[in-house]
């Protein structure tokens, strides 16, 4: 266990010194400040309760992004801040050409046992920061990507994930994009054992009546990621999420799971400050 967490410290802290060390490698880190503009707004749909869930649940939560342009709006423009999700939002400390490397950080809101009563008997997964790293490569439009994940506070022994997959991003006119991303993520045996597990203790709580299972590290998911967005005007801008993910493995075959489909959803509207040219 400690050699696991000694790895996601070294790997968090190696992210974000790139942040720090970039400025020297790359002249473009030196960001003018009228390429700078601040995106606001708010998101909101639906998702599975909890991961493996057949119930869903709205959510809500604001956006708040720095938006970084090197050339304009153009389709070969990559912005320097993308937003994954509240647990990963990824930015890019050193660029050469096609090539982004940089740190992650976000907040994980592991997983209430008061969310279904399946999950009755097993306990809170606290919620925390995350942090990590990724590193990606584009070949406009098409890129691919590999990122580390995992959760510094809170219950911050639940392990990590590694997530990786391809997507593109397209402009269809000068006011609508379309994203799509195709991956998945591999957990470590101490990810599945926080998330799909459940102990003998547990096993005795549980008012689902679950039985004892010991979830194994390995391939968790597959899902496809669809995105459009349009914008009403210069500055205000609606967005559109599809997402879908099919559980594998242990993930799929533990008694906490009762669905290895999972569907995800919603709207958000952003207004953008600074440049939008």
């Amino acid at each position: 266990m400690t050699d696991a967490r000694t790895l996601r410290t070294a790997v968090a802290m190696m992210a974000l010194a790139c942040a720090g060390g970039a400025e020297a490698a790359d002249p473009e880190v030196a960001f003018p400040e009228s390429r700078w503009g601040v995106s606001l707004g708010g998101f909101a749909g639906v998702q599975p309760a909890y991961e493996g869930s057949d119930e869903y649940r709205f959510v809500a939560y604001p956006l708040i992004a720095p938006k970084y342009f090197g050339a304009g709006y153009d389709a070969d423009a990559r912005a320097r801040v993308d937003f994954r999700g509240i647990d990963d939002v990824r930015v890019t400390a050193f660029r050469y050409g096609g090539l982004d490397v940089g740190p992650l950080a976000g907040y994980s809101f592991g997983r209430d046992e008061g969310l279904s009563s399946r999950l009755a008997g097993l306990g809170d997964v606290d919620g925390g920061l995350a942090a990590g790293g990724f590193i990606s490569y584009t070949f406009n439009p098409v890129f691919v990507d590999f990122a580390y994940h995992t959760q510094v506070t809170g219950d911050s022994d639940t392990g990590y994930t590694l997530r990786f997959g391809a997507g593109v991003a397209q402009n269809l006119t000068e006011r609508m994009a379309l994203s799509a991303y195709l991956g998945g993520s591999y957990a470590s045996e101490d990810y599945m054992d926080s998330y799909f597990s459940v102990t003998p203790a547990q096993a005795a709580l549980s008012g689902a009546g679950l039985g004892v299972f010991d979830a194994a590290g390995g391939f968790k998911d597959v899902g496809l990621d669809l995105g459009l967005d349009y914008r009403l005007t210069d500055r205000l801008t609606l967005q559109s999420k599809a997402g879908y993910a099919r559980l594998l493995n242990d993930a799929a075959a533990s008694p906490i799971t009762a669905a290895r489909n999972q569907f995800s959803g919603g709207l958000g509207l952003t207004y953008r400050f600074g440049r939008t040219d």
